[in-house]
């Protein structure tokens, strides 16, 4: 293709076979593209060719007027020098990381003998230790939360410390010892900050033996209020542990995984650090061209990790996906930070299941970024259209009930706006004094109690109100109501239909006769699906939680091969049976005496429904 105003034959004809970066410029001279190549000449030839350029790229080379091109010593200066110019200009036709800030770090304070932890972003000026970096500041205050809670080191700034005369609020919450008015002794509060670096260090395991040695030794000596604490704390750490379920023999690794289609990209960031899990981060790149996950990870990479000095180059990155100019990019990284790094495409076992953890999380916060922006305003007004409302809805409510042979009813009401799913206005209802497994008078117990302060302007009312059942369940909803005289509300019952399946739910529209069958692929029966399920999904974890804190340890009785000394081994363990159910197979597994087949035993038994 030859752009109007830009003799491409010309200029050709004089470009080096050398390595170098290019810089195209339009007919303002503003910078459109800046790219890299082994052979400029080879490389910029290409550009020009009649045929086999894609739409956004023969765009691109139709408004080039003057390129310049820089020789470079090899490949991995080009591509330094390519990324450099990258962050300074911003070229449109390039694809960009929007967020190049540094990550945020644990900053532990050496300066006395009460030193604290706080979050810190930037140089690292002040004294002391920086543990990290974390992938955005939430996953920070998520691990100093935690901190906080289990080993109660301080957290407040050094002026406030400084000039504090009684307790603060930390103090009488539990999460802080005082030491800035001395109700702490500096050993006890440096064996506090101990633990702490542990933690942060990856030597959860290690830590995690440590306390349950002190729970049994202050045990055998009757300081059970010291046992108690140590129990609560083996709590905390072994929560987190299975969260992560990790392996902790790879230590520091990012896996990394590109998600593309034609609406955009996102780049999902996993950090694991001393074999610890810190978190993620969801990347969404500028990509102007047509491009391959692959092609979006080359742009990518060099961008993260060389286009700021303060972010840290693992051992190893996990790709989901292998850039073409791969080995190049390893050696500018290996050129810029005085290291080389490890790239892996292919892994089994727990880096395996951390890979296709990156990939999930691309696709969904991908799918979920062009949904939000597409996909919701379209879902609210085709359900306007399919009912026939007047106006679109803004409020849309749905109850579902939950219980197991009648055991612990909890009944959910889950919201819904514009903007998706309403969580501050989730709510969930504790069912009293109903025959066990009547879900009509569940229902109706959840409605009233619900509606009877919505009448007396207690709230907000609902345009439309859902209720999964089939005509029982409708006809309880309309009883409701009009006792309580609401009759200007659009009633809305869903059942799953004869065969049960997804997409083939019947509707009952404000009266069990009236009966409304949407397509598979309507925007407005996915709305309802949508709603439908997390009211369900919200129901059932209530009722597992209530469920759960009426049961005792005669759950793990009726497992065969688990006998008394087994039971006080796993409850030694996790601190207690509240710790032993939330832990999964693979954690369970991990207890003394227990094979793999018997953890999952136990796991079943402990969630069966």
């Amino acid at each position: 293709m030859k752009p109007e105003g830009f003799d491409a034959a010309a200029f050709l004809s004089a470009v080096t076979g050398k390595p170098g970066v290019y810089r195209m410029f339009d007919a303002d001279g503003e910078l459109l593209y800046v790219g890299k190549a082994n052979n400029l000449k080879k490389r910029l030839s290409s550009y020009f060719r009649q045929t086999g350029l894609s739409p956004k790229t023969a765009a691109l080379v139709a408004r080039i007027r003057h390129i310049d091109t820089t020789v470079t010593a090899n490949e991995t200066e080009a591509l330094l020098l390519e990324q450099s110019l990258i962050k300074v200009s911003r070229p449109p036709y390039n694809i960009l990381l929007r967020d190049d800030k540094s990550y945020p770090y644990v900053y532990l304070s050496s300066l006395d003998a009460y030193p604290r932890l706080g979050l810190h972003r930037g140089t690292k000026k002040a004294k002391g230790r920086y543990f990290g970096p974390y992938p955005s500041a939430g996953a920070i205050r998520e691990s100093l939360s935690l901190l906080q809670k289990t080993f109660k080191v301080r957290q407040c700034e050094e002026s406030y410390f400084r000039n504090r005369t009684r307790p603060c609020l930390q103090y009488q919450i539990k999460r802080c010892k005082a030491p800035c008015v001395g109700f702490v002794s500096e050993e006890e509060y440096a064996e506090d900050v101990r633990h702490s670096v542990m933690f942060l260090e990856g030597r959860s395991n290690a830590l995690t033996d440590e306390l349950t040695q002190a729970m049994e030794s202050a045990a055998q000596n009757l300081d059970f209020e010291r046992a108690a604490e140590l129990r609560d704390q083996i709590g905390q750490l072994r929560r987190v542990q299975d969260q992560q379920n990790i392996d902790t023999e790879y230590g520091n690794v990012d896996v990394i995984a590109a998600a593309v289609t034609p609406g955009g990209a996102c780049v999902h960031v996993i950090m694991v650090r001393q074999g610890r899990v810190l978190g993620s981060r969801n990347h969404f790149p500028r990509v102007p061209i047509e491009q391959t996950p692959g092609e979006v990870l080359a742009a990518f990479l060099p961008q993260y990790y060389l286009g700021t000095g303060e972010r840290e180059l693992p051992k190893e990155i996990i790709l989901n996906a292998v850039p073409e100019d791969l080995p190049v990019i390893a050696d500018a990284l290996a050129q810029a930070r005085g290291r080389a790094v490890n790239f892996t495409h292919r892994v089994r076992g727990t880096r395996s299941r951390w890979q296709s953890m990156a990939v999930t999380n691309a696709e969904q916060a991908l799918t979920s970024m062009l949904g939000n922006r597409q996909n919701v305003q379209a879902r609210f007004e085709a359900l306007q259209e399919a009912l026939g409302l007047d106006e679109i809805p803004t409020r849309l409510e749905c109850y579902d009930i939950s219980h197991t042979s009648g055991e612990s009813t909890v009944a959910s009401c889950v919201v819904f706006g514009p903007e998706g799913p309403l969580k501050s206005d989730y709510r969930r209802y504790n069912i009293e004094g109903v025959t066990a497994g009547d879900d009509y008078a569940a229902m109706q117990q959840a409605l009233m109690r619900r509606f009877a302060k919505l009448r007396d302007g207690e709230g907000k009312m609902p345009d439309i109100l859902l209720v999964d059942g089939g005509k029982g369940q409708m006809n309880m909803a309309r009883e409701v109501l009009q006792e309580l005289a609401i009759h200007d509300l659009t009633l809305l019952g869903v059942a799953k239909g004869v065969t049960r399946k997804a997409g083939m739910e019947t509707l009952y529209l404000n009266d069990p006769h009236n009966e409304l069958v949407l397509p598979g692929h309507s925007p407005a029966l996915h709305l309802i699906q949508h709603i439908r399920d997390e009211a369900h999904r919200f129901a059932i974890t209530g009722h597992r939680q209530r469920r759960g804190k009426t049961r005792n340890t005669s759950t793990l009785e009726g497992i065969a091969g688990v006998g008394p000394k087994r039971r006080r081994e796993l409850l030694k363990h996790f601190g207690g049976l509240q710790e032993l159910t939330r832990a999964s197979a693979v954690e369970i597994a991990k207890a003394p005496g227990i094979s793999k087949k018997l953890a999952e035993q136990i796991y079943t038994a402990l969630h069966s429904d």
